[in-house]
C-alpha cells in the first residue's frame, strides 16, 4: 500500500472510530455531513477534529511540559469559532465560542489548530504566502502579549465589548445587539390561544407521549445543574411550556439527538419566553490523546465535562448552561439566545482587515487559556497558566512563533491533500457505514 493509500485508509479509521455510533444510528444525517465536509478543504477540518488529534498524538510537541500539557484548551478552535454572547452580568461579549470539544490537554494544541484553520482560509482567499505566513505571526504575537498581561496584572475580566472593541470585531457586536428577542422568538415560536408554541417550519419534530416525559423528566434533572442563584431569581422561571425534537444541524452536530425546550422567562410577559437546547454531548476529540487519569476521572460524563469545561474557559458565560441524561446518554442544556453571532468572513478578502482581526482573535485566546486556573472552584488546573506558558517560552518566543508558523503552512497542505483523499473515499464507499447515495 502506498502513503496515498496508507493515509486515506487512516482518515477514514479515524473517522469512523470517533464517530462510529453516531453514524450507525443516524447515517442519513453523517452522508449530509460528509457532503458538506466534501465541498472544500476548511469544511473538511472543520468536521475532522479527532483525525487533528490523532496527528497530535504523534507530534512531539516541544512547548509541552508537566504545566503546560495541563491546560484548559476549546479544543476546537478554528477561525469561525468566534462570537458574541449576552454575559451573566448582561454585557454583549466577543469571545472564543463552541465548547463541544474543551478538555485538559496542550495549549499549543488550540494555537496549532487555529493557525492551520488560518492558513487554510489564506489559501481560499489566495494572499501570497508570506503575507499568510505574516498574519499567522500576527495572531500569536496578539496572543503572548496578551498573556504576558496577564502575568503582570492579572487582569482575567478582560474581554472585547461594545466600550473596546473595534473594526470587524465591533461591527459584530453591533450586529448582536441591535437583535430582539420577540423577532427571535417570532422566528421558531407562535402565539395560539393565548400561549405560545413551538411554529412548525420543518426543522422539529413533535414527541410521542412517552418520549416527552423522559425529556420533561431530564430537564427537572437538568436544574440541578444551574447555579443556586439563577435558580431562585423568580418562582414561574423554568416552567416548561413546549418541548420538540430539533433536526438539521452543522457540521460538527450532525446526528446529536437534540431537542429545542420552551419556557417561562423571568416572568409571564410573553416576550420574556426562553428557549433552551438540549443537545447530545459528545467525546471530546483531545481526550482521545490525553492520557492523564486524574483528567478523565474528573468528569462524570461528557455533558458534565463540557459544562466544568466552559465554564473555566468563558467567564461570566451563559447562566442557564446546565448537563443532565436521557436514555443513559450525557445531554448539554443551554439557552438559544437571539444575541449569538459569529464572526463572519466572507467580507475579509485583504490582509489588512484581516490582520487587526487576528490581533483581536489572539487576545481573545490568551484570556480563554488564562482566565481561569488556580482561581477556578475546582483543582483540575492548580496553577496559573499565564506563569507556566511564559516560563516554557521563556528566551524562545521567537523559536515558538516560527515553529508554530511553520506548522500552520506545513498542516494546512496536508488538509487539503486529506480533503482529497476524504473525497475519493466517501464517493467510492470506503465509508460503509455513511453511504454515499
Amino acid at each position: 500500500m502506498d502513503q496515498s493509500a496508507e493515509r486515506q485508509q487512516h482518515i477514514v479509521d479515524t473517522l469512523v472510530e470517533a464517530l462510529e455510533d453516531l453514524m450507525h444510528a443516524n447515517p442519513l444525517a453523517f452522508r449530509t455531513r460528509f457532503r458538506k465536509m466534501a465541498a472544500d478543504p476548511y469544511a473538511f477540518y472543520r468536521g475532522s477534529a479527532a483525525l487533528f488529534y490523532a496527528d497530535m498524538g504523534e507530534l512531539e510537541d516541544a512547548w509541552a511540559d508537566e504545566r503546560t500539557s495541563r491546560v484548559w484548551i476549546q479544543g476546537d478552535l478554528h477561525a469561525e469559532n468566534f462570537g458574541t454572547y449576552m454575559s451573566s452580568e448582561g454585557r454583549l461579549t466577543f469571545d472564543v465560542n463552541d465548547f463541544d470539544e474543551a478538555y485538559v490537554g496542550h495549549f499549543s494544541w488550540d494555537l496549532r489548530r487555529f493557525v492551520a484553520s488560518l492558513s487554510l482560509l489564506c489559501w481560499q482567499k489566495a494572499p501570497p504566502s508570506e503575507v499568510a505566513r505574516d498574519l499567522v505571526r500576527t495572531y500569536l504575537r496578539a496572543y503572548l502579549d496578551r498573556v504576558r498581561d496577564y502575568v503582570a496584572d492579572g487582569s482575567a475580566d478582560f474581554a472585547f465589548g461594545l466600550d473596546n472593541a473595534g473594526g470587524a470585531v465591533l461591527g459584530v457586536l453591533h450586529a448582536a445587539r441591535s437583535a430582539r428577542r420577540t423577532r427571535f422568538l417570532e422566528s421558531m415560536t407562535l402565539i395560539d390561544a393565548h400561549e405560545r408554541h413551538f411554529l412548525d417550519d420543518g426543522s422539529i419534530r413533535r414527541l410521542e407521549e412517552d418520549e416527552h416525559r423522559r425529556v420533561q423528566a431530564a430537564f427537572e434533572d437538568y436544574l440541578a445543574t444551574v447555579p443556586q442563584d439563577v435558580r431562585s431569581r423568580r418562582r414561574v422561571f423554568y416552567k416548561v411550556k413546549a418541548i420538540v425534537g430539533k433536526k438539521g444541524f452543522g457540521i460538527g452536530s450532525a446526528g446529536l439527538p437534540t431537542y429545542n425546550l420552551l419556557i417561562e422567562g423571568f416572568d409571564e410577559a410573553q416576550e420574556n419566553d426562553i428557549v433552551l437546547t438540549m443537545k447530545q454531548a459528545k467525546v471530546a476529540a483531545p481526550s482521545r490523546i490525553v492520557a492523564d487519569e486524574r483528567v478523565r476521572d474528573f468528569f462524570a460524563d461528557d455533558g458534565h465535562r463540557a459544562v466544568i469545561s466552559q465554564r473555566s474557559l468563558q467567564t461570566h458565560t451563559d447562566p442557564l448552561l446546565g448537563h443532565t441524561t436521557l436514555d443513559g446518554k450525557a445531554f448539554v442544556v443551554s439557552e438559544l439566545s437571539p444575541y449569538t453571532l459569529d464572526l463572519a468572513w466572507g467580507e475579509l478578502t485583504e490582509p489588512d482587515q484581516i490582520a487587526p482581526v487576528m490581533r483581536d482573535l489572539g487576545q481573545a485566546t490568551a484570556k480563554i487559556h488564562c482566565s481561569t486556573d488556580e482561581d477556578g472552584d475546582h483543582d483540575l488546573v492548580p496553577f496559573r497558566t499565564e506563569t507556566a506558558i511564559t516560563g516554557v517560552l521563556e528566551g524562545r518566543e521567537d523559536e515558538f512563533v516560527e515553529d508554530l508558523v511553520d506548522f500552520a503552512e506545513d498542516y494546512a497542505a496536508t488538509v487539503r491533500a486529506d480533503h482529497a483523499l476524504f473525497v475519493d473515499a466517501f464517493r467510492e464507499g470506503g465509508i460503509s457505514a455513511v453511504p454515499a447515495a
